[in-house]
């Protein structure tokens, strides 16, 4: 184990980084992975979510359709939307059941309603804001959504329906994976450098917390524990920050530099699972945080690069498996146990 200091750039947070050993397994007998073909030839099922009734929601991106999976029977239900070529890509369902999804090609987020299938559209006049990219609820209702090439975040009330937005310091970040907080304030990937940013929901000024030099943050969860775990894209590497000292802890991904880890989810038993893009087949990753071991899971179609992934209440993973037209169930020992 080496600690290394790195040198705090603008005003941003200086991290203590530490480079720790984890032990790889070959794989996971224990893991049934469950895959269902959605109906819309080349749709690209972007990201998935979880809804309150505990279907599996996705965006079909090339498809203009949002789609919902009933993971009990397999019923597969699409939903066009409005507008011609909105390219849904982020999505998060609340609630009431209501699915918001983010139009990456249209510049809008989307509001549908499964029960008649009507969509209403948020718009807004920022020309900055025109991918909005990955969306999540806070705990007063507020929807906050990154937006990768415009370099802002996003805030919607809706209730009003008006937009607010506020420009990330660092150039070129491309904020992509949001999560909320333990503390309850937004936290995302800086995918165009080696930054995690955290919005403060009053004021929307960004804190900037360093990571370890060319790391290239995508995806991003919570622990229970409160700490952030990402997937380093470009170096290979599982990440930890622990927003309240900075620090930030390192593992190398058992599928080596080249793995490109990439969608990413934490179960409430406080296990870590991502997927290897950059691996034929994809893999599926369990990381456990407290024995710091690694085992790894082949993604049966290949996976297509799992861009996103979420976790239930039942400890299963949600996946969607963009190249090969798919989008899976994951089932660990636990969550099939509980079934």
């Amino acid at each position: 184990m080496s600690l290394r200091s790195r040198r705090a750039i603008r005003a941003a947070v200086l991290p203590s980084v530490v480079l720790l050993s984890g032990v790889t397994l070959a794989a996971i007998a224990h893991v049934e992975i469950r895959e269902f073909v959605v109906p819309t030839p080349g749709a690209l099922p972007h990201d998935p979510a979880i809804a309150p009734d505990g279907a599996l929601w996705t965006t079909e991106q090339k498809a203009n359709k949002l789609g919902r999976l009933d993971v009990a029977t397999g019923q597969f239900r699409e939903y066009p939307l409005t507008t011609p070529d909105s390219g849904p890509h982020g999505l998060t369902v609340d609630g009431a059941g209501t699915v918001w999804f983010t139009a990456n090609y249209k510049g809008y987020v989307g509001q549908l309603d499964p029960r008649t299938g009507k969509v209403r559209e948020f718009r807004w006049n920022d020309a900055r804001a025109g991918d909005p990219h990955t969306p999540v609820f806070d705990a007063a209702g507020i929807l906050w959504f990154t937006v990768q090439r415009g370099n802002v975040i996003g805030r919607l009330d809706p209730k009003t329906g008006t937009s607010r937005f506020v420009e990330v310091p660092t150039p070129n970040a491309i904020p992509y994976g949001l999560v909320m907080g333990a503390d309850g304030a937004p936290y995302f990937c800086e995918f165009g450098s080696n930054k995690i940013g955290r919005v403060d929901t009053t004021s929307m000024t960004i804190r900037e917390f360093v990571l370890p030099e060319d790391a290239r943050p995508r995806r991003i969860a919570l622990a229970p524990d409160g700490t952030l775990y990402y997937s380093d894209y470009a170096r290979g590497m599982l990440g930890r920050l622990d927003p309240r000292s900075g620090r930030v802890d390192e593992w190398r991904s058992p599928g080596g530099p080249g793995s490109r880890p990439y969608g990413i989810a934490i179960t409430s038993d406080g296990t870590v699972w991502y997927s290897e893009s950059g691996v034929q087949p994809n893999t599926l990753v369990r990381f456990d945080p407290a024995t710091k071991r690694f085992e790894t899971t082949p993604i049966p179609s290949g996976g297509g690069v799992v861009r996103n992934m979420v976790a239930t209440p039942k400890g299963e993973l949600y996946l969607a498996c963009s190249g090969v037209n798919r989008v899976a169930v994951v089932l660990p020992a636990t969550a099939k146990e509980s079934r």
